[in-house]
């Protein structure tokens, strides 16, 4: 049921991980994110390539807009009462576009964002060919961020890219800066082992860490108890679900194409019914009705 977003959902997430890692589906759209939230998910990941990929199409090279992105995120936090963390990329600019940035998402409702320390446009973190913005440029940005802040649970999390450019240690160097600067967290993007995940946990005692369980980057298939047996607060699965989909939907679109008929996927999708009970379609119908008399 659609509804206004979560008051302090910084804090709920906070709380959340205070007991013991927070396991984040990855979605792309307000329909993904209530159906991680139906499926028993206590927070949701909004991740900035999954929801380039999905809205427009292309790849995640910085083509989608503030605006665009804040738009899919508000859409996200006004149907699944969890909160939301959201990929914010680089800011969308510089020290003032990150403040806007942040007043925008926290709008939208959200738990918090990340911020990436690449020079703008972006690439995915598991790619090579990255170049990054200066330590002092990023610690100017998450003071930026910082100061934008109207509920101060409001998360700030730094995602570091230096692992694959500029090695391990200077990755951990650019974190604690960037702790220094201010940032609620860590994301420690890229890491290729269990024992770099454990180097940054051994670097930054105390400060919340969020650990990105892609599949087929550079990082070996962990699992969330793995992730918490090394500390870390939240693990993030940002396109494994738009992964799926999309291998779903090629699949049903070269049977409908060669068969002329969708019989033979009955069976493997949700049925009008199912949908409509996904959506809550009974009780905007009951909330109309109660309105009406």
């Amino acid at each position: 049921m659609i509804h206004p977003p979560l008051a302090s959902p910084g804090q709920i997430l906070r709380d959340q991980f205070s007991k013991g890692i927070v396991v984040m589906p990855g979605a792309f759209s307000a329909l993904s994110a209530l159906s991680a939230y139906k499926q028993g998910a206590k927070a949701v990941y909004l991740s900035g390539g999954a929801m380039t990929n999905n809205v427009l199409g292309v790849p995640d090279i910085a083509l989608m807009t503030l605006n665009e992105i804040s738009g899919v995120a508000a859409q996200a936090c006004q149907v699944a009462p969890v909160p939301i963390i959201s990929d914010a990329d680089t800011g969308f600019g510089d020290a003032f576009n990150v403040v806007r940035t942040v007043i925008e998402f926290e709008r939208a409702g959200l738990a918090g964002i990340h911020l990436e320390d690449q020079i703008s446009p972006k690439r995915c973190g598991h790619l090579d060919g990255k170049d990054l913005i200066s330590t002092g440029q990023m610690e100017s940005k998450l003071r930026a961020a910082i100061s934008a802040k109207r509920d101060p649970s409001f998360m700030i999390v730094a995602r570091t890219d230096a692992r694959g450019v500029e090695g391990l240690e200077a990755a951990i160097d650019r974190s604690k800066a960037y702790v220094q600067a201010g940032a609620d967290g860590i994301f420690p993007e890229g890491l290729a082992s269990e024992e770099e995940f454990a180097a940054f946990r051994a670097a930054l005692p105390g400060v919340p860490l969020l650990a990105n369980m892609t599949e087929f980057g550079k990082t070996p298939l962990i699992t969330a108890s793995q992730f918490q047996d090394l500390g870390y607060e939240m693990v993030i699965f940002p396109v494994t679900a738009l992964r799926v989909m999309l291998k779903a939907i090629d699949d049903f679109y070269e049977d409908l194409l060669r068969d002329g008929t969708q019989a033979g996927w009955m069976e493997k999708m949700r049925t009008r019914a199912e949908l409509y009970e996904r959506i809550d379609y009974a009780d905007y119908t009951a909330r109309d009705e109660q309105w009406s008399s």
